[in-house]
């Protein structure tokens, strides 16, 4: 069995940490977000996952990052664009590095264990509730396709 994911903490865009192991036993989506890129509207579908399947225990967890040179300059910009263009109320990282060298322990697992990297902003990691990696997802896989959804729904029917 491959490792799971609850060894991972993020720091939160309003300061302290987001740690993965608060979540085990829930399905976590996680996205690589960008405030300037063509699929920042997919902000609004992954709220409305969030807003459908959180009384079910689904977490959305949004990592802003600018390794596509599309994030806003310091977390506070991009937690207030968010909050103003989108309503979100979601769990947001910091910004982030989810590639290369600098890239965040947890995407080096994932790529490590997945061989999945991001390729864009909007790319999208579904763990299950043992925090093992269910699925990954391109930036043109929508947050409410059928794709992303059938798989959350099998999960929190178990």
């Amino acid at each position: 069995m491959a490792a799971a994911a609850g060894a991972f903490e993020f720091n939160a865009i309003e300061g302290g940490t987001l740690d993965l192991d608060d979540w085990i036993g829930q399905p976590v989506l996680v996205v690589n977000t960008a405030s300037l890129c063509k699929f920042t509207p997919q902000y609004d579908g992954l709220q409305a996952l969030f807003d459908q399947y959180r009384d079910a225990g689904l977490v959305v967890l949004a990592v802003p990052s600018d390794d596509f040179q599309q994030e806003l300059d310091v977390a506070e910009e991009v937690k207030e664009f968010c909050e103003i263009n989108f309503d979100l109320d979601l769990p947001m990282t910091d910004i982030t590095h989810v590639r290369g060298q600098e890239a965040h322990p947890f995407y080096k697992w994932v790529a490590q264990t997945e061989g999945f990297t991001p390729s864009w902003n909007f790319n999208k990691i579904l763990l299950a509730p043992d925090g093992t990696i269910a699925a990954t997802f391109g930036s043109r896989i929508e947050p409410q396709s059928q794709a992303i959804t059938g798989r959350i729904e099998a999960m929190i029917a178990d």
